[in-house]
């Protein structure tokens, strides 16, 4: 019985597709395509971007990126996921050598919400991903039940409800968002 090798995608290949109105990551060389946010998860992902976005400009913390920032995290296969939100500290934006293409490493802070067509396991098994990658915060923003998981590791989660405070701790140091806010 003959096998075929279907050929796997390049970050670079990925990075000059045409713009079609979807939103593509690379899963090690496999492209997987998702339907854009509905308005009311645009707007969630807005509120935390631009709160997480002015905070790290005034305080010169590094870079806030916009939810269609690719982030290289694997080479051969070529890993490219796009988060809700991001931040990359300073000193790692500095050290960064690729002038062009996405940023080479795994964001400090990641943020996503959870969409309608999102299945929880789906949520997690990415959360997890990003957290086993390097990223050292992963807020899971559920409109559902208009709660935030904040996963430090997979055993360090703190669920918050509207009541509560986003807390930047150690990732992104002073930055508070009322979670109230992200749902307004």
């Amino acid at each position: 019985m003959a096998t075929t090798n279907a050929k796997l995608m390049t970050a670079e290949e990925l990075l000059n597709m045409p713009k079609d109105g979807y939103r593509y990551e690379l899963v090690r060389g496999v492209l997987k395509k998702t339907a854009p946010v509905g308005h009311t998860g645009g707007y969630y992902e807005l509120n935390i971007s631009a709160e997480l976005a002015m905070f790290v400009k005034a305080n010169k913390l590094g870079r806030a990126y916009s939810p269609n920032t690719g982030f290289l995290l694997e080479r051969n296969p070529d890993y490219v996921l796009a988060p809700d939100a991001s931040f990359v500290r300073q000193e790692r934006v500095e050290a960064a050598t690729e002038a062009h293409g996405y940023f080479p490493g795994v964001p400090d802070f990641v943020a996503k919400v959870i969409s309608p067509s999102d299945h929880y396991t789906d949520v997690y098994d990415k959360a997890e991903e990003w957290l086993n990658a390097g990223a050292r915060m992963v807020v899971v923003v559920n409109p559902r039940n208009k709660t935030v998981q904040v996963y430090r590791s997979m055993t360090d989660v703190v669920t918050l409800s509207e009541a509560d405070m986003l807390d930047g701790g150690d990732v992104v140091p002073g930055w508070l968002l009322p979670v109230a806010d992200i749902f307004e």
